[in-house]
């Protein structure tokens, strides 16, 4: 009976070393691998298995090519001058495989995006003068230009305030020289500072030397009394010529005219400017004001539209440069 017992047990210690330390071992996790769900994605030491991966791959290259948005050039039209180019869209593979890593086929799929520059930008373009952004990107800006006048600037500034809303103001230099406090405060709240002159002049019935010194001369009460580092020039009464232009480019500004004008200079009623806004809004807009009642009053009812038409608001500076509106898409599962 002891010799029975002893080779039953001899024989079950080999049948454990045959299947521990031979191939026969090999072969049944290859069946456990096998036996996994259809569509789920193993993980080994933190990486995919091979099969997972190809697969996963499959499906993010057939995501991308619904998602993909060839970046837009800019260019120069011949109404609207020059105009920003705007950044495409793509998926980024290999964030977005790091990012699905482990999650099981039938949750839908995360997509990282990155942004693609146009491959022309707006500083490419040389010499021209700009009316607008891009119509592909769903952004305004409000211009407020300001030569005279302080009574309603208070009112103003606290209805952008209040709603959110970043501005550029540009300042005739002489009214800077007088009012450097004020402006100091416009620009700690946020708004854009920039150059409209030195003494609200029709620039195109000026020299060349002449349109230098109205233009550098703001731009200096700018860099020393405001710190700031301006790049853009809206000309008094949107008066210019190829001059102009040249010269604020050899400044390093962009000449920056307007796409919708309140005409709050006429003194409109304020309902009838919050029309004329609703009426004339596309994507990127860049809109004229001044710190004047017919604006003051108008400002919310515009504001109130332009966010109701679905638009984000941001400077000039950002509504010309190519970046996308992030804010208004959506985050994307495929």
């Amino acid at each position: 009976m002891r010799r029975g017992w002893l080779g039953l047990g001899i024989v079950m210690v080999l049948t454990y070393l045959v299947l521990e330390w031979t191939p026969a071992s090999l072969y049944i996790e290859s069946v456990k691998r096998q036996a996994s769900p259809v569509g789920q994605i193993t993980e080994q030491k933190g990486w995919l298995t091979t099969d997972g991966r190809e697969e996963l791959l499959q499906r993010i290259h057939q995501a991308a090519e619904h998602v993909r948005e060839e970046a837009v050039n800019a260019r120069v039209d011949p109404v609207w001058k020059a105009i920003p180019g705007y950044n495409g869209l793509e998926v980024d593979v290999e964030k977005t495989l790091a990012a699905n890593r482990g999650r099981p086929q039938t949750e839908p799929l995360k997509l990282v995006l990155r942004e693609v520059e146009p491959k022309i930008q707006l500083e490419d373009l040389g010499a021209h003068p700009i009316y607008r952004g891009n119509p592909k990107k769903k952004m305004v800006a409000l211009m407020i230009n300001v030569a005279w006048g302080n009574e309603y600037l208070p009112g103003m500034l606290e209805m952008l305030e209040a709603h959110g809303v970043p501005a550029t103001f540009f300042f005739d230099g002489s009214w800077l020289s007088r009012n450097i406090d004020v402006a100091k405060q416009i620009c700690a709240a946020g708004h854009e500072c920039s150059n409209h002159a030195y003494s609200h002049p029709n620039m195109s019935e000026l020299s060349r030397a002449r349109q230098m010194e109205e233009i550098t001369k703001t731009e200096r009460l700018l860099r020393e009394k405001l710190g700031v580092k301006n790049r853009l020039f809206a000309p008094p009464s949107g008066d210019y010529n190829q001059t102009t232009v040249d010269v604020a480019y050899e400044l390093g500004l962009y000449t920056v005219l307007w796409t919708i004008d309140t005409v709050d200079w006429k003194k409109p009623a304020p309902e009838w400017v919050v029309r004329r806004i609703a009426a004339n809004l596309e994507p990127g807009s860049l809109i004229l004001m001044h710190p004047t009642e017919s604006s003051s009053k108008a400002l919310e009812g515009m504001i109130n539209v332009i966010k109701d038409k679905g638009y984000v608001f941001g400077t000039v500076s950002d509504v010309l440069n190519s970046e996308r509106v992030t804010d208004i898409e959506a985050a994307l599962d495929f």
